[in-house]
């Protein structure tokens, strides 16, 4: 699989500016207000056909080819396997993209900041690097999904240049204050204990009209993504949330700071549980709980865990009364067992197989198994788990490092994440305005 390289500076500037203005909200105001008083029922005096018209444009003179969005697309679907409805859809997404891309490159130039093809090409070695790959391998990779080197290197150019804008443009006009920074330090150290959930949010803006297709479109992406599909992939190309960018990631947020349809719902969520799609104020949102954790407490998901796998498997053809038999067998074995020291003995007893592992966190083992890996004692397991297939197997706790209490945030981390916010917020302002400006023909 292709790995994209998102930029951890653009990446890092949306954490702030998500935790304190939900997507949702935005939504919520734009659809209730309608400032241009358009009526839901529009009628076009020119039908287009999405499935015949060519979606190209010439930006400011740089030409967008079908091409191009074609081979942004093949990457795309390495990483997700959209279903034919969502490929129009994803299409005209990244069509969006290239635009905004394009942009970005031509503003950097007019600025004679110019990405020169030597700092490209590190950038996309570096990628390659990091797939085990070097160059000439990336560069078979891609055309062997129907991509190029060429669609993947426009995206780091435009990705490099961006940072080249905001760095000189946007970030030294960015102030804050000591006292600014004191009184959130406060705030967070009088919220000491509260809960706070990182959310992945995708959002579909829907009208009155177009509900019921919207609802369909959402209900198939949760399809996907219950089949295994990247969160993070498809919140990048279908949430029209601004956290889209960030792989629809808000960082974490207290509740209250949510919008009410939202927060009830991630209330009741468990990390690693995806929950959709529901309708709020504006369209329909999907959530997936990433992580929970108390502000300034210690997290106990990183505790690091010393344990003892204990598994059997089943022969070919057993029939459901034989592969009941063994479990039962294996489980009165596991209960009679007098600690980590006694595995090996009772394993060898009943023909199981025992794996050691000294170095894990509890959030590196399946979601489901955490809480009841929190709840044992040492040398207690948990219940036998898996199937005829994969064999069944338990977990035993021999040891457990709990995590230190966090020491809490720095005054500098603090005053740079007041600061990436800004940035991030600037940063689509002026994005706006190179829309705004540009000269865009469709063809």
């Amino acid at each position: 699989m292709i790995e994209y390289r998102f930029s951890k500076f653009l990446a890092g500037l949306a954490a702030m500016s998500l935790a304190t203005a939900p997507v949702a909200l935005q939504a919520q105001s734009a659809v209730a207000s309608n400032p241009l008083d358009i009526p839901d029922n529009v009628s076009l005096l020119k039908q287009s056909d999405p499935n015949v018209r060519t979606a190209t444009a010439v930006v400011n003179g740089s030409v967008i080819t079908r091409t191009d969005i074609e081979q942004r697309l093949a990457l795309l679907l390495s990483s997700a396997n959209l279903p034919p409805e969502q490929m129009q859809a994803a299409r005209m997404r990244i069509f969006r993209n290239l635009i905004d891309e394009t942009l970005q490159i031509q503003a950097a130039e007019a600025q004679e900041m110019p990405v020169t093809d030597q700092e490209v090409q590190s950038q996309y070695a570096e990628i390659a690097r990091r797939n085990g790959q070097d160059a000439a391998g990336m560069d078979q990779a891609l055309r062997a999904m129907g991509s190029s080197p060429a669609s993947l290197k426009r995206q780091l150019r435009a990705e490099i240049a961006w940072q080249r804008l905001l760095s000189r443009n946007v970030a030294p006009f960015v102030n804050v204050s000591a006292e600014e920074v004191k009184e959130v330090l406060a705030r967070m150290e009088a919220d000491r204990g509260k809960e706070e959930y990182r959310l992945g949010e995708i959002f579909l803006a829907a009208t009155p009209a177009s509900s019921a297709a919207v609802q369909e479109n959402a209900r198939q992406i949760v399809e996907q993504l219950r089949r295994g599909a990247d969160f993070s992939v498809y919140a990048r190309q279908f949430s029209e949330a601004t956290t889209a960018a960030n792989g629809g990631d808000l960082g974490f947020v207290r509740l209250e700071t949510l919008p009410a349809e939202m927060a009830s719902v991630a209330r009741e969520m468990q990390p690693g549980q995806l929950v959709g799609p529901f309708e709020i104020p504006g369209g329909f949102e999907i959530l997936y709980l990433i992580d929970k954790r108390q502000i300034g407490m210690a997290n106990p998901r990183n505790a690091i865990l010393s344990l003892k796998q204990i598994s059997i498997s089943f022969p070919p053809n057993s029939t459901d009364a034989q592969a009941s038999a063994r479990v039962e067998q294996f489980a009165a074995a596991i209960q009679g067992m007098r600690g980590c020291g006694d595995a090996e003995r009772v394993a060898a007893e009943i023909d199981a197989e025992v794996v050691t592992n000294n170095g894990m966190r509890v959030a590196q083992l399946p979601e489901p198994l955490q809480p009841a890996i929190l709840e044992l004692q040492v040398g207690q397991a948990t219940p036998p788990f898996g199937s005829i297939e994969e064999g069944v197997r338990v977990l035993l706790l021999c040891g457990r490092d709990d995590p230190q209490a966090e020491g809490g945030p720095t005054f500098d981390r603090v005053m740079s994440q007041i600061e990436d916010d800004r940035i991030a917020k600037r940063a689509q302002s002026y994005l706006r305005d190179l829309r705004n400006d540009a000269y865009i023909e469709y063809n």
